[in-house]
């Protein structure tokens, strides 16, 4: 069950939105409390430590960007709610889950709730994931594996059937000799620092590649590659130098 607080100035506005999160969404939010001024909203949020704030953005004379600030970094998620849009842009500078416009639509409100649930579910799943890469580094050679956090909990994968690792910002996609590929919310550099004494070399700032899998190499500025996935990866130009060295030690 997650554990949320409503801080809005507006009374009527703290009981709708109360009604209808036990109206639509009982079985997963659990409304621990609600305030409606700034200050009684910051002691709220350090007392009961809320999974999710559903913040309304003006607050008198002040904002929920103000009540943020004040706090500085905190666990909590939040999704705003207001009367005016044009404080959206801002609102996602803070990482916000939602932006709710009132009179908040109950579909809306499902929403915002569903990508709540997705984001915990992930966070839950990171933290696995940082023992599991923390615990690894006991396990050796070909022996070795890396557990990957999926939609349905964590899948083990033989670090020798890793043929290379694509980044997408945050994400990460691994490719297997078996065709398969698991995308995970996980940097390319994380994997880098994991695998690179395994064989493992990033050849551009999207590709991480195991020099087990190269086919051929073909010249150019930076060159590429060619995997046995017949994937072809480029090599950016300031790696390019090192790239051969280390092919010419293989």
């Amino acid at each position: 069950m997650i554990n949320a607080i409503i801080i809005d100035d507006e009374q009527h506005c703290v009981d709708r939105l109360s009604i209808l999160l036990s109206t639509y969404c009982s079985q997963s939010i659990h409304l621990a409390g609600s305030f409606l001024t700034l200050a009684t909203g910051i002691r709220g949020i350090r007392k009961l430590q809320p999974d999710v704030i559903f913040l309304d953005v003006m607050l008198g004379e002040q904002t929920g960007f103000d009540l943020l600030e004040q706090l500085g970094d905190i666990s909590s998620a939040v999704i705003f709610t207001t009367s005016y849009d044009k404080y959206a842009v801002q609102a996602f500078r803070f990482s916000a889950i939602d932006y709710l416009l009132k009179p908040v639509d109950p579909d809306d409100l499902k929403e915002a709730v569903k990508k709540l649930q997705e984001k915990i579910s992930m966070e839950e799943l990171s933290e696995k994931f940082d023992v599991l890469f923390h615990n690894l580094k006991t396990m050796q050679g070909a022996s070795r594996k890396i557990s990957i956090p999926t939609s349905s909990g964590l899948t083990f994968l033989q670090v020798s059937d890793i043929i290379r690792c694509q980044s997408d910002i945050n994400y990460t996609t691994i490719y297997l000799k078996n065709k398969q590929k698991i995308t995970v919310a996980r940097t390319l550099k994380e994997f880098e620092e994991l695998l690179t004494d395994y064989n493992f070399y990033r050849v551009h700032n999207s590709h991480l590649i195991n020099l087990a899998y190269i086919k051929s190499y073909h010249k150019g500025k930076g060159g590429s590659v060619q995997m046995t996935d017949q994937s072809e990866i480029e090599v950016s130009t300031r790696r390019k130098e090192n790239f051969l060295k280390k092919l010419s030690e293989m």
